[in-house]
This record gives C-alpha cells, sequence and structure tokens, in this order.
C-alpha cells in the first residue's frame, strides 16, 4: 500500500543521515527519578526522603516592577553535604546520588572532600549512607554502601585508583531495577541490605 502526502507526492519511508543519532535524555535524568521515587515514598507513608536544598547567597535582584523580582546574582553559600535525607522505618538515611558518561567506572573527582567526611559522621552516629550511582551509556543504576567509597577514597589519596569500576558496582553493590512506581525502588535494596 502505498503513502501519499496531501499535495499527491507520495511518501518515502527513508531514515535521515545527515543527523547523528542521540540517545541521550531518552529518560528523566536521576535527580528527578529520585525525586519522582521520593514522592511516592512520602505520599504513600513509606519514608520521608528529602532532596537538601543547596544554600544560595542572593547578592542582586532586580525589580523591574513590584511584583516581579529576579534574582540576578547569586553564589553558593558553603559547600553542600549530600543529596537526600530522611528517615525510614526509624533509620535515618542520608545518600549521595551521581551521573556518569563513564561506561566502566565512577571517577572519585565526582565527590568532594566534604562529602565524605559529612558521610563518615553519619556512618559513625548509625546512619545509612550509601550513593546512587547511574551509568548512563547503558542506564545501569546502583547502590553502593558509603564503606567501599570510602575504601576508593582512601586509595586515591595515597596515590591510587581514582575511579571506582563498574565491575566494583555489581559484586558489592546492588543493581537496582527501574520501576513505575516508584520509579527507583532504592528502598527494597535499604530492606534488603541494612534492615534484615
Amino acid at each position: 500500500m502505498a503513502f501519499h502526502y496531501p499535495n499527491g507526492k507520495p511518501f518515502h519511508d527513508q531514515p535521515r543521515r545527515d543527523l547523528p543519532l542521540n540517545y541521550g535524555n531518552r529518560g528523566m535524568t536521576l535527580e528527578e527519578d529520585l525525586n519522582a521515587t521520593n514522592l511516592f515514598y512520602r505520599e504513600h507513608g513509606i519514608a520521608v526522603i528529602h532532596k537538601k536544598p543547596t544554600p544560595v547567597q542572593i547578592v542582586r535582584v532586580d525589580y523591574p516592577k513590584r511584583s516581579a523580582a529576579k534574582i540576578t546574582e547569586a553564589y553558593f553559600k558553603k559547600p553542600s553535604t549530600t543529596d537526600y535525607n530522611g528517615v525510614y522505618k526509624g533509620k535515618y538515611i542520608d545518600f549521595e546520588a551521581k551521573e556518569t558518561q563513564n561506561p566502566t567506572a565512577l571517577p572519585l573527582k565526582n565527590f568532594h572532600p566534604h562529602q565524605i567526611e559529612h558521610m563518615k559522621a553519619v556512618k559513625a552516629h548509625g546512619g545509612i549512607v550509601f550513593i546512587i550511582v547511574k551509568f548512563t551509556t547503558d542506564n545501569d543504576i546502583f547502590l553502593l554502601d558509603a564503606e567501599v567509597l570510602f575504601e576508593y577514597w582512601k586509595e586515591s589519596l595515597n596515590g591510587g585508583r581514582k575511579s571506582i569500576p563498574k565491575k566494583t558496582f555489581y559484586n558489592e553493590g546492588a543493581l537496582i531495577k527501574i520501576g513505575y512506581a516508584p520509579r527507583i525502588p532504592y528502598l527494597e535494596v535499604v530492606e534488603a541490605h541494612y534492615l534484615i
């Protein structure tokens, strides 16, 4: 069966070859997925976990009219700690979320010393601390305990490797299967690994 445009010209189904295929941004970002997941957890009374706001110092505001203020200059006040924190089944949870385009490892340059120190302090007080990492080339999402991160961080400070290999996420972490509601059911992993 032949198809024609409204002007009568025949339609030829040929793929465009002048532009490279771009599979980036097919889905939501890790942060958007986690925010939707945490909203699901809160709305269903499962957990209370929020994204921490980044503290900002507002320097200049323009007032073109009274009802429309526009921030024109602002700076980060101080380094932030981790991305998310909250409570699940009476336990304090604190975690950092990272995305990487590197298909084989998570570069440690994605972390800052103050974040590592914060996570160590939370861990020392009995909190559940981990990282959630998305490898964007294949959309694999892992939960990895902070202790593993600490080991690689220490190694990097002593001249060792500057990344966590993806095989470490498979061997010592947990692969999180993307779902619908919740989108990233990471509390299933928390339940299985921390609360048994």
